[in-house]
């Protein structure tokens, strides 16, 4: 057995000064560690170890422990299996892979993702929503630290956060084992992209009630995009404490770290001056040598669980997040001329960004009875309060040209960021009380009722504009059915209210008022082979008002107008689990309408059809495994032209093999027919998505 005594020291140090572990890390080469399997969790809705593509049961969306086919509305789980298989280690690459999930991979170091033909906004970890972010991810999320991440379709999380219609994303942590464990894997890839991650967890005491856990990270990649690369680094450390046998006490620390030389900020012309589409080179960039975008998140919680009587438990939880930002940018603005190549012009500009938030939620789930049957019921209540700070300067430069773009090669004289500068400087709160009861109406009807109040307010200054807004006592309804036909399939109906806050802002500078709309969704839930295989056919219908959609571009960035009526509707088809011994899935296929309130089509930058599915079999040692991916076409019109993006897919290929017990590799093949592909139309500009690459891990695992 692993001495108890280092292992303590070992987490004990990360959770309470793993910050100066940190800045010692970042002076070597960088590294990466694997997941560790878990061998002794008694969650059945971990993943780790399990060999699984699906989830028992989860509560992601209802507080409420049920399973995939009790659960009224579709149900994505991303499990550590097929993040290992994969080397999935962002949550780009989760999402790019997850059924229905568009990733609008807009610049290189800031993403939007869609679903059902929206914006999801609405990120958790461990259930915890984090209401008013920005609707998009900069830099990068690292998965090392999750046991799987669930993607729940429709109005966001049925009892907790804000009732976006996309989906929530809810991102579970890995947690620390009863028994030592410890996996350690080092990768290598195509441009130079180099990846060490370790994990080790395991009991503190001789008694057990004392474990931790900590997950290392150190990866720095070169890309095919010319000067662009990244430096990233994560430590996550947990421990956990039973107080009593009913009470126990979570303490823990997650810290990331990407930096990126020569980011795109913004990305490339899409058309000529006469309106014809560009065709560069996949590698061509809008970045310059000096330009570097660093961020930076240190996460603590602390989380109280305690468990009553009849089978109740109550959890308190309080987050901590501190992000900051700092950067050189340089973004070009225009369209070339087809022959000469100019037209296009510089916008220099430095920014810095100071984010606090605190995060409390409270919630207790518990069973009751009532015309003797057992029912569930949950409740809660959440608080958010979020200040930030933000600086831009700005530079003389700003207009030039910048010549011939066919010949750009990255070189812009650095310029003096003097010439004016602005700021903003606010504050966001929350407060959400959610409660929500599942009945077990007979023996195979159970109805599911429930709804959240909120409140929110804004207060502060951006960029010269008062951002004061605010929102009281707004009641958002969810009611929904599950209906058992047999023992295998299950038909459901569910509605629920919608009400966003959106921290988008008009060409004043006016932030947006909140979206407002109804969501509906049925469908059928299929569950086989004592829960082994899920399967989902839903349907789904929306209707939104005051949605943001892009009016245009000022000083770099982008502002927004409120468009009323927007109609989503279409459906679903949805596998994952094991479909037979040793073949695993998950995958589907989604179709999607979105129309303005007068009929014509809406958000044409999100593919109406999307297949995704991905596979491995295992043979002895070996285990083979494939991953298809394919969209319809898409087009915008946001630089006064139609930009059309053809339909295509991407395949890619994986195979592991276990040399021992402990040592294991796979390699895996993305884009394996090299397709070129504009990842995005989200935005006026865009960029290729990768070429053909590879990456080989290898796992040292005890």
């Amino acid at each position: 057995m692993f001495p108890q005594k280092k292992l303590a020291l070992f987490v004990g140090l990360v959770v309470s000064g793993g910050y100066a572990s940190l800045a010692a890390a970042e002076q070597t080469v960088p590294t990466e560690l694997d997941t560790v399997y878990v061998t002794g969790n008694q969650d059945e809705s971990a993943t780790e170890g399990s060999g699984s593509y699906t989830v028992k049961s989860s509560d992601s969306a209802t507080k409420l422990k049920l399973s995939p086919k009790q659960t009224p509305q579709t149900v994505n789980t991303t499990t550590r299996t097929k993040m290992d298989d994969f080397s999935q280690n962002s949550i780009k690459d989760v999402l790019a892979g997850t059924s229905g999930v568009s990733v609008e991979q807009v610049e290189t170091d800031r993403t939007y993702f869609t679903a059902r033909g929206f914006d999801i906004t609405n990120f958790q970890v461990d259930g915890v929503g984090l209401p008013l972010t920005f609707g998009l991810a900069d830099g990068d999320i690292d998965t090392a630290i999750y046991d799987h991440i669930d993607v729940i379709k429709g109005s966001n999380a049925l009892l907790n956060g804000t009732g976006e219609p996309s989906a929530t994303v809810n991102m579970v942590r890995k947690r620390p084992t009863s028994e030592f464990q410890s996996t350690a894997t080092g990768s290598v890839g195509s441009w130079n992209n180099k990846r060490i991650e370790g994990d080790i967890s395991g009991p503190m005491s001789e008694n057990g009630k004392l474990r931790g856990r900590m997950v290392a990270v150190n990866q720095n990649k070169d890309s095919y995009l010319d000067l662009y690369g990244t430096d990233q680094k994560v430590f996550y450390g947990i421990m956990e404490a039973d107080l009593t046998d009913t009470t126990m006490l979570t303490l823990g620390l997650h810290y990331q770290k990407h930096e990126a030389d020569s980011p795109l900020w913004g990305a490339l012309p899409l058309t000529y001056s006469d309106g014809s589409a560009t065709n560069y080179d996949v590698s061509k960039t809008t970045s310059t040598d000096w330009a570097y975008w660093d961020t930076k998140e240190e996460r603590s919680f602390v989380e109280l669980s305690q468990k009553l009587a009849n089978n109740w438990k109550v959890k308190t939880s309080l987050t901590h997040i501190a992000s900051t930002q700092d950067s050189k940018l340089f973004y070009m603005y225009g369209m070339p001329d087809k022959t000469t190549g100019t037209g296009l012009h510089a916008y220099p500009s430095t920014y810095v960004y100071d984010g606090q938030q605190n995060l409390i939620d409270v919630n207790a789930s518990g069973p009751f009875r009532i015309g003797g049957r057992e029912h569930q019921l949950a409740v809660g209540a959440n608080i958010s309060h979020a200040n930030i700070v933000e600086r831009s300067d700005y530079s003389s430069a700003i207009g030039q040209s910048v010549g011939d773009f066919s010949q750009w090669n990255g070189f812009f004289a650095e310029p003096d960021f003097s010439a004016s500068s602005n700021t903003a400087d606010y504050n966001d709160k929350q407060l959400t009380a959610y409660s929500g009861a599942r009945f077990s109406l007979t023996d195979d009807l159970a109805w599911i009722a429930g709804g959240r109040i909120t409140s929110w307010e804004t207060e502060g200054q951006s960029y010269g504009e008062d951002k004061a807004a605010a929102e009281h006592g707004k009641v958002t309804p969810y009611t929904g059915v599950v209906y058992d036909i047999n023992a295998n399939y299950a038909v459901y109906a569910s509605y629920a209210g919608i009400f966003a806050p959106q921290n988008k802002s008009d060409s004043s500078g006016e932030r947006l008022k909140p979206v407002t709309g109804d969501s509906y969704e049925t469908g059928v839930k299929g569950e086989f082979f004592d829960k082994k295989l899920n399967t989902t056919v839903a349907l789904f219908k929306t209707k939104q008002d005051n949605m943001a959609e892009q009016a245009g571009m000022s000083d770099g960035k982008a502002y927004y107008t409120g468009v009323n009526g927007i109609r989503s509707q279409g459906y679903e088809f949805d596998i994952a689990g094991q479909i037979w011994d040793d073949l695993e899935a998950s995958g589907g296929f989604t179709h999607v309408d979105i129309d303005n309130s007068d009929g014509s089509a809406a958000k044409t930058y999100t593919p109406r059809d999307t297949f995704k599915l991905a596979g491995t079999y295992r043979m002895n040692k070996w285990k083979a495994g494939a991953g298809i991916s394919w969209q319809s076409d898409i087009y915008s019109t946001a630089s006064g032209f139609k930009v059309t993006q053809d339909s295509y897919a991407l395949l890619n290929l994986m195979a592991g093999y276990d040399f021992t017990r402990n040592l294991s590799a796979t390699l895996n093949v993305y884009n394996v027919a090299n397709e070129k592909y504009i990842n995005s139309l989200y935005w006026s500009q865009g960029y290729y998505g990768a070429p053909r690459n590879a990456m080989l891990s290898v796992s040292w695992k005890l």
